[in-house]
């Protein structure tokens, strides 16, 4: 079977689901989400269970009935089986298991059934499938979901878990990382919406992080390393990174307030084969309270950041609290100031620059999504913390994107890329004008093409001066223009010139002067018909 038909199967087991919800009465109802993302991943954890005990034991994967033959083997004999496993997959239970599950879909009370198989799982896999929150709390994998049906529970319980026993993910655990982005972007597409929660986005467009990731991964011969994202949302960012420096090559960290956004990333590192970095994701507050510290207390470094992360955001409850002599350094260019009105406007991205920028090993690299406006203000917070990446030379480039390159959003944003290794030129690329516009729900998008992409990618890697495209400026340059990291301003004005004979002036001035006498003599007429009417008009 192709990975295209395998997309178009699990598209359509996703599809199944959200119906099942929605002829129970939970279609587009906040617990929708709760409920579709938590019964797809008990069906993957599933299934990749049953893939790797099939990988080990040859007389499984020949059974007819799997069920069946896995009876057949004492619970010692399984054990030993499990231990060999990889930690990526999670430990079912023979009772846990799809296919127990579905042979007691009958019984009485079959949603407590239910509720209580998914709830045994996250039991046992509580200690490598957790999200941590900041105080210490322990996010598991799956709740009782029944409760989230007035009526008619274990019908719907039970609709559930045929529209799953008709479907296998066990042939596509050896796909790559494309085919698992766009399952995971269609399974949450109808909820990636701020709903009310403190972060408007949860995934960023897949040409944005492509960029990102291909811009600031240029050795391949990258290996051991931490990537990190402070306003992680569904982790669209660090998994492109990921991909791009190796999964088995980087540690992942992250920190996101939203609960909706970090059981997001989870999944999509169950999907991504990323399950060893699970614990190191944090629900919490980055910039009041930065979890991942070194053991001296001080703020964790890391070698590789990324960053989508909120615009505008009121965080007047807590800015004094940010006031502090710990985060002097940290909040260098300062702490922007709570308004009069409109506190929702308070730009919190310039914290989260400068925590970036405090958060980066002596080598490392970060890629930064920032509006447009920021890379050119001439006054205030903006431009110090410029003016600090130009004067530690730690600043890479800037590639200014299309406007609506997201579509929930109008601002036109940036890319902003540091550098703490590069003491040489920086590359700044103006790619407003690429890319084709489309129409996304009531929404106006800018799309790249794949060849637009690359583009981009070729000129910022290669650092390579294209007519009003892109320019390489030195750190001197950058001062000289007031920090501005616009490439337009540095783009060279040209004049033309042609080469014409005495008799083609001539001819030239003689048609200019033709032209003129004639403006001039409409204008004496015009001038004195104005007149005239002047004197024309009466006292009534």
């Amino acid at each position: 079977m192709t990975t295209n038909q395998f997309e178009t199967q699990t598209k359509a087991l996703i599809d199944d689901l959200k119906s099942v919800c929605a002829n129970y009465g939970l279609g587009n109802d906040g617990n929708e989400f709760k409920i579709i993302t938590q019964v797809f991943l008990y069906k993957f954890l599933n299934d990749k269970y049953v893939y790797e005990l099939k990988q080990l034991e040859p007389d499984l994967a020949k059974a007819k009935n799997f069920d069946e033959a896995l009876k057949k083997y004492t619970e010692d004999d399984l054990e030993m089986l499990t231990m060999q496993i990889s930690e990526n997959t999670a430990r079912i239970a023979p009772k846990n298991l799809l296919s127990r599950l579905f042979e007691q879909q009958n019984k009485d009370q079959f949603a407590d059934i239910f509720d209580e198989t998914l709830v045994s799982v996250a039991k046992d896999n509580i200690d490598i499938f957790s999200v941590l929150t900041q105080g210490g709390e322990k996010v598991v994998l799956f709740e009782n979901l029944s409760k989230y049906v007035t009526d008619n529970k274990d019908a719907f319980c039970k609709a559930l878990v045929n529209k799953l026993v008709g479907f296998s993910f066990e042939h596509i655990f050896t796909q790559k990382f494309d085919f698992f982005a766009a399952i995971f972007e269609y399974l949450i597409k109808d909820y990636n919406t701020n709903a009310g929660g403190k972060y408007a986005e949860y995934f960023t467009p897949h040409a944005v992080a492509k960029i990102m990731a291909a811009c600031l991964v240029t050795d391949t011969n990258v290996n051991n390393v931490t990537c990190y994202d402070p306003s992680a949302g569904s982790g669209t960012l660090l998994m492109n990174i990921a991909h791009a420096i190796g999964e088995d090559k980087c540690t992942i960290y992250s920190q996101d307030i939203s609960q909706k956004s970090s059981t997001l990333l989870r999944l999509n590192l169950i999907l991504n084969n990323l399950v060893h970095s699970i614990q190191n994701i944090i629900q919490g507050n980055t910039i009041l309270s930065p979890y991942h510290k070194q053991e001296n207390g001080q703020l964790e470094q890391f070698d590789y950041i990324v960053s989508n992360p909120p615009f505008k955001l009121d965080f007047s409850d807590y800015r004094a609290d940010l006031e502090s002599n710990a985060n002097k350094e940290r909040f260098f260019a300062g702490i922007p100031n709570v308004p009069k009105s409109k506190k929702d406007s308070m730009s919190i991205y310039l914290l989260f620059i400068q925590h970036i920028m405090h958060s980066l090993t002596a080598k490392g690299k970060a890629a930064i999504v920032v509006p447009t406006g920021f890379i050119t203000a001439q006054s205030g917070i903006d431009k110090s913390i410029r003016e600090k990446l130009v004067e530690s030379r730690m600043l890479a480039g800037v590639v200014s994107m299309p406007s609506n390159i997201f579509a929930t959003t109008g601002t036109n944003v940036s890319i902003l890329f540091l550098d703490k290794a590069n003491t040489k030129d920086v590359v700044l690329v103006d790619a407003s004008n690429l890319g084709t516009k489309v129409k996304e729900g009531k929404n106006q998008k800018t799309v790249l093409s794949n060849a637009e992409e690359q583009q981009i990618i070729d000129v910022f890697n290669e650092k390579e001066a294209k007519d009003d495209f892109s320019v390489v400026v030195s750190y001197d340059d950058i001062k000289a223009k007031n920090y501005s990291l616009s490439a337009g301003q540095y783009f060279e004005v040209k004049i033309e010139y042609t080469d014409i004979t005495v008799d083609e002036f001539t001819a030239k001035m003689t048609e200019f002067e033709s032209h003129l006498e004639t403006l001039f003599a409409e204008s004496k007429s015009l001038k004195k018909e104005i007149q005239n009417n002047l004197k024309s008009l009466k006292y009534a």
